[in-house]
């Protein structure tokens, strides 16, 4: 079986993806290659990002990799936090925080539909993919549920009416941004045995 290498050190996103993906491919994450860099994220898009921490796993350490990076799009916010999702309250990537200030800036608003996107970049045989998943909803007004991370606890998805951080992983693996993306990752990956 393959070994492929996951641009993460986010233990949460490394087990849900290999949950996915299962049976395909081996994923390692960026510790089991002694990879402990900060690896930098400075493009302005959800894309520029994920492709800028693969080639850095390829560039540094010579495995083929993928990396994701996801971002929370709030319509009324502009699309906000966007690319700045994980760092929405300040560099210290504190779930809690960026949540409150979420909720702060939707207080007065009426329309609360957001989405997750996630975009996969793959580096395998010199070649750059993307494989992209998006998932519609709402962001509620207060916390709810124990389960996931992130923005999990505030975002209902659509056709359910609870949280990802009430549906748990079980649900969530099946439907989520990452879900979608991961699966159309899968499919390319059963090529590559």
């Amino acid at each position: 079986m393959k070994t492929i290498v996951f641009a993460t050190n986010n233990a949460h996103k490394l087990e849900e993806v290999r949950a996915i993906v299962s049976g395909e491919i081996r994923i390692v994450g960026l510790s089991d290659i002694g990879c402990h860099d900060d690896i930098p994220e400075t493009e302005n898009t959800l894309e520029g990002n994920a492709l800028q921490k693969a080639k850095y796993v390829k560039e540094h350490f010579g495995y083929d990799c993928f990396a994701d990076d996801t971002g929370l799009e709030v319509e009324a916010l502009n699309g906000e936090p966007g690319v700045r999702s994980a760092r929405y309250a300040g560099d210290a990537h504190d779930a809690n925080a960026n949540m409150e200030k979420l909720l702060r800036a939707l207080e007065s608003e009426q329309n609360r539909k957001a989405r997750f996107r996630t975009v996969i970049a793959l580096i395998i045989d010199n070649k750059n993919e993307f494989f992209e998943g998006v998932i519609n909803g709402q962001i509620i007004e207060d916390k709810r549920g124990k389960t996931g991370f992130g923005y999990d606890p505030v975002f209902v998805p659509d056709g359910y009416n609870e949280t990802f951080a009430e549906l748990g992983a079980d649900i969530k693996n099946k439907i989520s941004h990452r879900a979608i993306a991961a699966r159309k990752f899968a499919e390319r990956l059963k090529s590559v045995r």
